[in-house]
């Protein structure tokens, strides 16, 4: 049993049992995250969700025996900085500060692994600098769904009325963290996963608890990239790349995303595994790890 996940919330958030807390400051930001592994083993990078934290990895962080997984908390999600309030939580935002994590790691060339939000982050850090990315590992995300150029004033507009909307908003108070790890599953993650995230995402205050998490990121991005732009990202992704999708996750929905991929990154492996957005953090978790540790040593099943 996962320690976060049985823990009581009232003297602090626990962390994941055989996971190590980790802070950076890079760019006047605090970056927190998770470390699992053996230092001297091969370094992979984790990178997490829409609304998610580090503790997304931490069912499949420790079964990833033979790797030293470093998982971040994004700005504005976990116990991470959130941006100034001049800032905007575009998907290339995180890029400078996930790159300054890296290099005070001492990394020169590792290992990428995003989910959703994260993986869409992950492909564009892969893109712009693919020296620096052995292989690539995506979870039910690759990019984000691209917007007509013509959409461009529309959806400025959008941006800057939710920034202003949401800037100061306050949040809803839980008395609980059992009554917000019930929140989160209403929104279709087991309990167990629920807690993780939830665990991570909270902070205490008068009256309970409330979300760590930015409000801001509940916002219309200011700038959503083209459909060539999109395809700029993927042309580059010229690392070894497996992309593993959720049977009922994004591709229910998004499925004319992922039809032409094989056209256009040229080292893709493209998968549909069982489970749900959140398959990482489901009972299929132990052969999840088996598929992408043999990729990431380029075994054949």
């Amino acid at each position: 049993m996962l320690q976060c996940a049985t823990a009581s919330f009232r003297d602090k958030p626990m962390t994941p049992s055989g996971a190590t807390e980790r802070s950076w400051e890079v760019d006047g930001l605090h970056i927190a995250g998770l470390s699992w592994g053996d230092t001297e083993k091969k370094p992979l990078l984790a990178l997490h969700g829409w609304l998610d934290n580090a503790n997304s990895f931490a069912m499949l962080a420790p079964q990833l025996a033979d790797f030293h997984v470093i998982a971040l908390d994004l700005t504005g999600h976990g116990k991470s900085s959130r941006r100034s309030a001049d800032a905007t939580y575009e998907v290339y935002d995180d890029l400078p500060q996930v790159l300054g994590v890296v290099q005070q790691l001492g990394w020169d060339r590792f290992d990428l692994i995003g989910h959703s939000r994260g993986a869409i982050i992950a492909s564009i850090l892969a893109a712009s600098f693919p020296e620096k990315i052995h292989h690539l590992v995506l979870l039910d995300g690759v990019s984000p769904p691209p917007l007509e150029a013509g959409e461009f004033v529309s959806q400025m507009r959008r941006y800057v009325i939710d920034k202003k909307r949401l800037q100061n908003r306050q949040t809803r108070i839980y008395k609980s963290m059992d009554v917000a790890v019930s929140a989160r599953e209403e929104q279709g993650l087991n309990a167990e996963a629920s807690r993780l995230i939830v665990c991570r995402n909270l902070t205490p205050v008068e009256g309970g608890f409330t979300w760590a998490t930015d409000p801001r990121l509940r916002g219309a991005s200011a700038v959503k990239l083209t459909q060539d732009q999109v395809d700029a990202v993927l042309q580059e992704l010229t690392m070894p790349t497996l992309l593993l999708m959720a049977e009922r996750g994004l591709s229910e929905t998004h499925s004319s995303e992922f039809t032409s991929l094989g056209d256009r990154v040229s080292d893709l492996v493209l998968e549909t595994f069982p489970g749900g957005h959140h398959f990482h953090m489901e009972q299929g978790v132990a052969t999840l790890s088996i598929r992408i540790q043999s990729f990431l040593f380029n075994e054949e099943l």
